[in-house]
């Protein structure tokens, strides 16, 4: 305490004791015998805490009184327990999210023309800007507005897409920490620092990495405040580039985004233009809830209007990026813009496709894909990732279960083939949907 108090910095205490019963109820602990349970029970350390403030000079009576005061507190609490209801069952659901962050209205990112069928608010002067550079923007404008606001993540000084680079400038050491090459250990500290008033922000360096740390992510992160009664709060967000095209190989190269909207307890936002990027990302860190951040690697580079001013996006508010009257195609992530230029080849054969981003998953805007379902009776669902157990087979599902009446044909999934992505670029590009093959669900759930 006195070296902590000095600001020599935290001393770590490993403090080695031994458990007296078994790892479960009713364990028959064959693993070891009764004399060395004995053994330990003569080193315990409580009594010999005890036994050494005695010879401190501390008075047994103050010790007693201390003994007697814990002893009543965990009889009280053990008497409370037995005593209280069951829960009721309304509230089986309850503490799963904190109240989420709702944007004021005078700074929610104007909905795009084409969800509209109006031109863009002239109010709202755009300009080019690529992914990373939106992203860079989002996380500037946090940290300059929050102080609460931090980096953690492996190698953020020179990272490898470039992304916080010039953060580590600006905000330095304090505020973009280096991390070891530890994605446990990162997530782990950030769940700390966020529960205690902190609002980190992870980067995990690919997706793939997602799985090192998955037991962070899924069984404490998620499970932190409904395990808890509500009591926690955890405002964290983790970034993460995944998706292939760069010849990464298979361990640098997935789509994970279906294998974490399975976990009750975590938002998922999947932006696809530069502008989502910011808005929704400026939105995950003010929000009181743990979100996992995707972000396509192909995506980091190219171009997209950005909004002049102050823009957030609600989560669970899908955006239409194109109109159309014949068929829905609902595409994630990276998929979005070559649905879009699908979409733009179809016209020319007279096929009028509505091409829509989620833009979260969880929320996930049923309403929004159901009114578009409505309208054109037909529904191609585009991913990059694995089809089997992928997001299309739960939009698919959803859709089936509110909107079957309006279909005119099965609906049709697109998504990566059930393999490891390949290295060589020659296997790489047959892994992620294109426009042919996009084009090609199209025509078939019309029949051409």
């Amino acid at each position: 305490m006195a070296r902590a108090r000095a600001g020599e910095g935290p001393s770590l205490l490993e403090c080695l004791t031994y458990r007296w019963r078994g790892h479960y109820e009713g364990d028959p602990e064959t693993y070891r015998s009764p004399d060395e349970v004995e053994e330990w029970r003569n080193k315990c350390p409580i009594a010999r805490l005890r036994a050494h403030l005695l010879e401190q000079g501390v008075e047994a009576g103050v010790l007693d009184e201390i003994e007697v005061q814990v002893a009543s507190e965990v009889e009280a609490a053990v008497e409370e327990a037995q005593g209280s209801p069951f829960p009721d069952p309304e509230t089986l659901d309850r503490d799963l999210f904190a109240p989420a962050y709702q944007p004021p209205p005078d700074l929610v990112l104007p909905p795009s023309h084409a969800a509209t069928g109006s031109p863009p608010p002239a109010a709202r002067p755009t300009r080019l800007l690529n992914g990373v550079a939106a992203i860079q923007e989002a996380l500037r404008e946090e940290m300059r507005r929050d102080e609460r606001v931090f980096l953690m993540g492996e190698d953020l000084r020179q990272a490898v897409f470039g992304v916080t680079t010039p953060l580590f400038e600006e905000f330095g050491p304090e505020r973009v920490r280096n991390t070891p090459i530890s994605e446990s250990a990162i997530v782990g500290c950030a769940l700390g620092a966020a529960m205690t008033g902190m609002r980190p922000v992870v980067e995990i360096m690919f997706e793939d990495f997602l799985l090192v740390c998955a037991d962070a992510i899924l069984n404490q992160v998620a499970k932190q405040r409904y395990m808890t009664g509500g009591q926690a709060t955890i405002p964290l967000v983790i970034r993460v580039p995944g998706g292939c095209g760069l010849s990464a190989g298979g361990q640098h190269s997935q789509s994970l985004e279906a294998t974490f909207i399975h976990y009750p307890g975590l938002k998922v936002a999947c932006p696809s233009t530069p502008a989502d990027m910011k808005g929704l990302l400026k939105t995950a860190i003010r929000d009181p809830n743990p979100v996992l951040f995707f972000e396509h690697k192909a995506l980091y580079y190219e171009g997209g209007e950005m909004p002049e001013g102050e823009c957030l996006i609600p989560f669970g508010v899908a955006d239409v990026k194109r109109v159309g009257t014949d068929v829905t195609v609902v595409a994630i992530l990276g998929s979005v813009p070559v649905a879009l230029r699908a979409a733009e080849d179809l016209a020319a054969e007279g096929i009028s496709v509505e091409v829509l981003d989620p833009r979260t998953l969880v929320p996930l805007d049923e309403e929004t894909i159901l009114a578009s379902v409505r309208k054109t009776h037909r529904l191609v669902v585009v991913e990059e990732g694995p089809l089997t157990g992928g997001i299309g087979a739960e939009i698919a599902a959803r859709v089936a279960e509110r909107a079957v009446e309006y279909l005119d044909a099965p609906i049709v999934r697109v998504a990566a083939p059930n393999v490891v992505i390949p290295f060589t670029p020659a296997l790489e590009s047959l892994v992620p949907p294109d426009e042919g093959k996009i084009a090609a669900a199209v025509r078939r759930v019309l029949g051409r």
